[in-house]
C-alpha cells in the first residue's frame, strides 16, 4: 500500500513557485504575477516592489519546490521524517530521484530535468532590445561569462497574451525601412549617410538575403554610436515629435517613441524602435520568437514558455549589462512581420499554442462552471497553471482541490480531468506534441 501510495504520488505534485522583481514589472496592486505569487506562496506583499515574472520550473535562478500536501508521502520528500520537517525540496532535485516521470523520450534527449520553463509576465514599461542566442552561441558564452549567460542552452520562446500586449519584434520590410530612413532624420543622422544610401537605394528584386548584410551594418552603426550623440539625436526626435503633434496626428509608432523616450531618456532603443515590427496582440493571441531575433516586450500580461534558459543578450532600454557587438554580430536580420498563433482548438474547451520549437507547446482551457474536460495522457511531463476559478484535478485515483494560483507538476503517462466549480482557466505548459510523437 504505502508503495502504491509513493507511486501515485509520484504523477502529481503541487509546486510552489518563484517570483522575479524586475524593474520593469507592474506594481503589485495592478500585477497578475503578484496575485498569483501571493495566491500561490502564501507570501505578503510588498507595494514598493514591482512583480514582473512568476517562473514554473527547474531553472537555478527560479527554482519550484514541492509543497507538503496530501500527494507528498514519499520518502524522498521527507528525508528527515523522524527528525521534524526536512529542509524544502526543489522540483530538479525530486525529478533527479524519480526521473521516470518524465518520460523515457523526454529523459533521452534531455536528462533529468524539465527542457522547457513557464512564466507568467506582468510588463509595466519596456524590457530590454534583446535577442536570445542559440545553441553554439550560448554555450561559448557560458564558457566564456559564466556570471552574465548563467546556462549554456538555446531560449526560443512564446508568449501568449493575457490582455492587450505590445512587443517589438523582428525587423520591418525593406519597403517600411526605406520610409524610415527617408522619413527620420534622426535615424539617417545615427546610421550615416553611407548606410543611408545603401539602404535608400538598394533594389526590392534583390532579393531579402542580399540585403542583409546592408541592414547588418546600418543596425550595428546605430547601435554602436556614440552614447553621447545618441542621447543628442534621442532629445532632437522628442523635441521634432512634440512640435508636430500640434499640427498633427503623430503615427502610432512615432506616439511608441515618445512613449519609450519618458521610460529610457537618451537611450539608442527608442531609436532602434523604428527597425523593428511593432507588434499589438489581443488576449489569446501568441507571438513565438526562435533564436537570434530581435524583440522587446513593452507593456501588458502574457503567460510566457521558452527552452529552459536564461540567456539573454542585451542592446537598449535596460540599466543591465549590454553586449553591443554579441548581439549585432549574431542576429539573423530576417525581415517581415512575424507570425500570430491563435491557437487551435483542440475540444470545446481547449487551444493548443504548438511553436515550431521542440522543448515545449502551451495549452489554454476555459471551463464554464460544471463542466468537465481530459488532457490525455502525453509521454511528457506538465506543469499546469491555475489562472483563475475553482475546481478540481483528478490524476488517476488521486483528487485534489484547485484554486487561483496553484500550480502543478504532471508526470507523463497521466491523464488529467479538470472539473470546474467556478468559471475556470487553466494553461498547460508541455514538451512539444510534434517531439513527442515524431517517427
Amino acid at each position: 500500500m504505502e508503495q502504491q501510495r509513493e507511486e501515485q504520488a509520484r504523477k502529481l505534485q503541487r509546486l510552489q513557485c518563484a517570483v522575479q522583481n524586475y524593474d520593469w514589472g507592474l506594481p503589485a496592486s495592478a500585477s497578475r504575477v503578484a496575485s498569483l505569487h501571493a495566491l500561490n506562496a502564501g507570501a505578503s506583499l510588498d507595494p514598493r516592489n514591482p512583480y514582473a515574472e512568476l517562473w514554473m520550473g527547474t531553472h537555478d535562478s527560479g527554482p519550484c519546490y514541492l509543497k507538503n500536501n496530501s500527494n507528498a508521502n514519499s520518502s524522498n520528500y521527507h528525508s528527515e521524517k523522524n527528525n521534524g520537517p526536512a529542509a524544502p525540496t526543489t522540483l530538479k532535485s525530486w525529478l533527479l530521484q524519480n526521473p521516470c516521470v518524465l518520460g523515457e523520450r523526454v529523459l533521452v534527449n534531455w536528462g533529468c530535468d524539465l527542457p522547457f520553463l513557464f512564466k507568467v509576465l506582468s510588463v509595466g514599461k519596456a524590457l530590454s532590445i534583446q535577442a536570445h542566442p542559440d545553441k553554439e552561441l550560448a554555450r561559448a558564452l557560458h564558457k566564456r561569462l559564466p556570471d552574465i549567460y548563467k546556462d549554456a542552452n538555446h531560449k526560443p520562446e512564446m508568449a501568449l497574451a493575457l490582455t492587450q500586449f505590445e512587443a517589438l519584434c523582428g525587423f520591418v520590410s525593406l519597403e517600411d525601412l526605406k520610409d524610415v530612413v527617408a522619413g527620420v532624420p534622426e535615424v539617417a543622422e545615427l546610421i550615416g549617410n553611407r548606410n543611408k544610401d545603401q539602404v535608400l537605394n538598394f533594389n526590392v528584386k534583390h532579393g531579402q538575403e542580399k540585403f542583409k548584410p546592408v541592414l547588418q551594418e546600418a543596425f550595428t552603426r546605430l547601435m554602436s554610436a556614440d552614447k553621447d550623440l545618441v542621447a543628442e539625436v534621442v532629445s532632437k526626435v522628442k523635441c521634432r515629435l512634440q512640435s508636430e503633434i500640434q499640427l498633427r496626428e503623430l503615427k502610432e509608432r512615432e506616439l511608441l517613441v515618445l512613449r519609450l523616450e519618458e521610460q529610457y531618456p537618451g537611450d539608442v532603443g527608442v531609436i532602434s524602435a523604428f527597425f523593428l515590427n511593432y507588434v499589438r496582440l489581443k488576449p489569446g493571441e501568441a507571438l513565438y520568437l526562435g533564436a537570434n531575433e530581435p524583440h522587446a516586450y513593452l507593456s501588458g500580461e502574457c503567460v510566457e514558455c521558452m527552452a529552459a534558459s536564461d540567456n539573454v543578450v542585451r542592446a537598449g532600454l535596460t540599466p543591465k549589462l549590454r553586449d553591443v557587438p554579441t548581439l549585432c554580430s549574431m542576429l539573423t536580420y530576417k525581415q517581415g512581420h512575424p507570425e500570430i498563433l491563435r491557437g487551435v482548438s483542440v475540444n470545446p474547451y481547449i487551444k493548443k499554442y504548438l511553436p515550431p520549437f521542440d522543448e515545449f507547446e502551451v495549452d489554454s482551457c476555459a471551463l464554464p462552471q460544471g463542466a468537465s474536460t481530459a488532457f490525455p495522457a502525453v509521454p511528457g511531463p506538465s506543469i499546469f497553471l491555475v489562472m483563475a476559478g475553482q475546481g478540481t484535478i483528478e490524476a488517476d485515483s488521486l483528487r485534489e482541490e484547485i484554486a487561483e494560483g496553484d500550480v502543478f507538476f504532471v508526470a507523463a503517462d497521466c491523464e488529467i480531468l479538470l472539473t470546474a466549480e467556478t468559471q475556470l482557466q487553466i494553461f498547460r505548459a508541455g514538451v512539444s506534441s510534434k517531439f513527442l510523437y515524431r517517427q
